[in-house]
């Protein structure tokens, strides 16, 4: 494993404390979504057989319903600027012919771009990427760990759609190799052409039943030149700062950097069903007021707590008649933490009275770039089955991606610098109609 020169370890410590810290970021309003960059005839993804059902698992995951404008998916997303682009690494055995292709969620197409090599593995890979100038001309010089986060999401979501089955996650694949596994162009030959995707994460499903094949699933499709390439479009960055477009991109693309990827096996939890993913979406904060359950709030910390086992730790904020932190083995500490974690969310004051909110917290001030990259992808994964639990358990839910100097450690007496928050999602039980949100501190901004 290589080590990062101090210089750029400084850079990156200096990015992760400004993006925790209370500057407000420069912004432009919401910006639509780029023209799909690859063309050609796109397939759809249905087809005759497969142990790998494509069409299915895209529908579930990351497609946009035709009425909904592109905005609402079954994904979760930070603004709902989903900035997250898949490629698929199709071989044997799936509902698509085997070949490289990018998908299109808006149009359910998958655009061919080469052909498979002969030996790759039977099943898919799905590649993640993410464009970050949309979300870095909402949140300026926060956009970075929010992409990160936005990227796990994503990886949850096309492994509870692929699941029951074999599914395998890499949240740690080296962004290059990523890069050559899906054909995608170099630096330099994208500032050709039209935004940068950087690759940051990959779904392995398997279309053989029992023990999945001993090879590991990018090396057959790395050695296989790009053959379509993006459609010329110019990088304008959508009218993002500049400066941080260009340090939001260069730090991805720094911590994607790794060694061997490991995948990990992925779970649904058993009350998860096709239609708790057609249907799970982002509650409004007005509808979070009511208090969940306890057994049920436990039920989906535990979720949080086991999705990744290279993940950050999770502790709960309950209100009601006892209020406390809690973990999966009990009381962390008594008291109403909710009015703290309103404070520390970018000035979201619902938080201080949602039903109860799910934290994941770690990532210290000096993390190394792998524990940087980690932390948030598997926060953002752990969110995202989290939140398909809850929708099947019958809560509402909204993730929180958006964290200000939430030094959680410190707030519990512990040495500060060493465990902050890096995700939440809050929760709350069904209530016969909806509470109405607390109005807005003034000269405080409200950020999802």
């Amino acid at each position: 494993m290589t080590h990062a020169p101090p210089a750029v370890s400084g850079l990156l410590s200096h990015a992760l404390a400004d993006a925790r810290s209370p500057r407000v970021p420069r912004t432009v309003p919401y910006l639509p979504e780029r023209a799909f960059p690859w063309g050609g005839p796109g397939l759809h993804p249905a087809g005759a057989g497969g142990g790998v059902d494509l069409d299915r698992v895209l529908r579930l995951s990351l497609a946009a319903p035709r009425n909904s404008g592109g905005r609402l998916r079954p994904v979760a997303s930070a603004g709902a600027l989903h900035p997250v682009r898949a490629h698929l690494l199709v071989g044997p055995g799936c509902s698509l012919p085997p070949g490289r292709y990018a998908y299109d969620p808006r149009a359910h197409r998958a655009h061919p771009r080469g052909r498979a090599p002969a030996d790759a593995p039977p099943g898919a890979v799905v590649v993640l990427t993410v464009t970050a100038a949309r979300t870095v001309a909402h949140y300026g010089h926060r956009a970075w760990p929010l992409l990160l986060l936005d990227a796990g999401h994503a990886a949850a979501a096309v492994a509870l759609a692929a699941a029951p089955g074999d599914v395998r996650v890499s949240l740690d694949a080296n962004g290059e190799e990523l890069s050559a596994a899906a054909g995608l162009p170099r630096a330099a030959e994208w500032k050709r052409r039209t935004e940068p995707e950087l690759p940051l994460a990959a779904v392995w499903l398997p279309s053989v039943q029992g023990p999945i094949p001993s090879t590991a699933p990018l090396s057959a499709w790395t050695a296989l030149p790009s053959t379509a390439d993006p459609l010329p479009q110019p990088d304008t960055g959508n009218n993002a700062p500049p400066r941080e477009l260009a340090a939001a991109r260069h730090l991805l693309t720094y911590l994607a950097a790794g060694t061997e990827p490991t995948w990990h096996p992925a779970a649904r939890p058993t009350s998860v069903t096709d239609e708790t993913l057609r249907t799970r979406r982002s509650a409004p904060p007005s509808d979070l007021a009511h208090p969940p359950a306890p057994d049920l709030l436990a039920r989906v910390l535990a979720t949080a707590e086991g999705a990744r086992p290279d993940g950050p730790a999770w502790v709960a904020a309950a209100g009601g008649d006892a209020p406390g932190l809690l973990t999966a083995a009990g009381l962390l500490a008594s008291g109403d933490a909710r009015p703290t974690l309103a404070h520390w969310a970018a000035g979201q004051r619902w938080i201080g009275t949602a039903g109860a909110v799910l934290v994941a917290h770690g990532c210290p001030a000096d993390a190394p770039r792998s524990l940087i990259r980690g932390s948030h992808l598997a926060a953002g994964y752990a969110a995202g089955v989290a939140q398909a639990h809850a929708t099947a358990l019958g809560l509402r839910s909204r993730p929180i991606g958006s964290w200000l100097q939430a030094d959680l450690g410190a707030a519990l007496g512990d040495a500060p610098g060493h465990d902050w928050v890096v995700h939440g999602l809050a929760l709350a039980g069904p209530a016969d109609s909806p509470l109405p949100a607390p109005p807005p501190l003034p000269g405080k901004e409200e950020r999802p």
